[in-house]
């Protein structure tokens, strides 16, 4: 598969100033950071607050730039000013509040505002709308007003707003983060549902562990680090390290840890509650 997202030796420095406007302090937000994300992935990036998970994020779409290093999205350098506007169309971004994406007083209006700025013909947008509203399910709701939804589904509005615009990954900024456990399933499903069935390349951040079980692979940061990355099951089997780093691990795989503590032996490899009840099985048998 080739790269869509590609950096070496990311670093992001910013300054502080105290309350006179005067230079206080730099601070290092992202250090050294090597990372590469192949096209059609589906990413879950961790980390407590202050981690440079957002931070990088606001990289992959160049509302960043770095100080030190490269990061490249299909091959274009965020930091050359000229590569902006296709960098944006290649990967669209999501943020948390989705009250701050949403402009418009018609759902099917909204989601036609990107590829209206990009010049798309009208027959082309009335085309891309009505497939990606009906992306995320919610064709039946572009002729509502967008503060009439629930907080998912306004999420899943602005989700078919960078839909819309045809980019080829989708970075996800906590978007599930204000939302209710009815509205963060509701999220998750479209966003599973883009990666599986459209190949588009998902960067998801995140604080719930239980919505990177589902993720190709995990990246774990600290103090602006990847300290850590794999596979579900490799990164949360590192219940220790989680839990040093502030971060939980899903409910099954930490029961998991605690029944190998008692000296009870059971895969420490566990994400689901299905997983735990065949291994609690197969314990069984061997009694």
């Amino acid at each position: 598969m080739d790269k869509i997202v590609s950096s070496k030796g990311l670093v992001y420095e910013y300054l502080v100033h105290n309350e006179f406007g005067e230079v206080e302090d730099k601070k290092r937000a992202i250090d050294q950071v090597d990372l590469e994300v192949e096209q059609g992935e589906f990413i879950v990036i961790l980390g407590h607050n202050g981690s440079g998970k957002s931070t990088l994020a606001k990289h992959i779409n160049a509302l960043l730039h770095p100080t030190e290093g490269t990061l490249l999205v299909k091959g274009l350098d965020t930091s050359d000013q000229n590569n902006i506007w296709d960098i944006r169309q290649s990967a669209g971004m999501v943020f948390q509040n989705p009250d701050n994406q949403i402009i418009a007083t018609i759902v099917e209006e909204d989601v036609a505002f990107g590829p209206e700025n990009l010049g798309v013909h009208p027959a082309e947008i009335r085309r891309r709308v009505d497939e990606s509203l009906m992306a995320v399910d919610m064709y039946h709701y572009k002729d509502h007003s967008p503060n009439k939804l629930s907080g998912g589904q306004k999420q899943r509005i602005a989700i078919a707003g960078v839909l819309a615009m045809r980019p080829e990954c989708i970075i996800l900024d906590e978007p599930t983060a204000m939302l209710d456990p009815s509205g963060r399933q509701e999220v998750m499903d479209a966003v599973l549902r883009l990666n599986e069935e459209e190949g588009i390349t998902i960067i998801h951040i995140t604080h719930y562990m239980e919505e990177a079980i589902r993720a190709d692979r995990v990246i774990v940061m600290e103090e602006g680090r990847v300290v850590k990355q794999g596979r579900p099951k490799e990164v949360f089997a590192e219940v220790e390290l989680m839990k040093n780093l502030g971060l939980d691990v899903p409910q099954v795989t930490e029961v998991a840890y605690e029944l190998n503590n008692l000296g009870i032996e059971i895969s420490q490899e566990i994400l689901s509650i299905d997983e735990m009840v065949n291994a609690i099985c197969q314990l069984k048998q061997k009694v």
